[in-house]
């Protein structure tokens, strides 16, 4: 018996798909190395650096994730695309 046509493919590693992971990944990389920001210089407003860093990230966690979202988004809609041809 022969499967359908593009039914029995693998997992594609595209570049888009390369930048979604480095968005998703990146935040616990910043947060899980610790040496990185474990110090109180510099202060900003009377907050040290351990403290403010960490707040920045949430901040930062948030658009890398709405960025990987509206990556995959554009990559799914691609792939469900018809490829060539004009329609009739």
């Amino acid at each position: 018996m022969s499967q359908a046509p593009g039914t029995g493919r693998g997992p594609v590693v595209t570049p888009v798909r390369v930048v979604i992971a480095l968005c998703l990944v990146a935040p616990f990389v910043a947060m899980l190395w610790v040496g990185s920001y474990a110090k109180t210089d510099p202060v900003v407003i009377g907050i040290p650096f351990f403290y403010w860093y960490q707040m920045a990230w949430v901040l930062i966690s948030t658009l890398l994730t709405m960025v990987a979202y509206k990556l995959w988004q554009r990559d799914q809609r691609a792939r469900r695309a018809p490829k060539g041809g004009a329609a009739q």
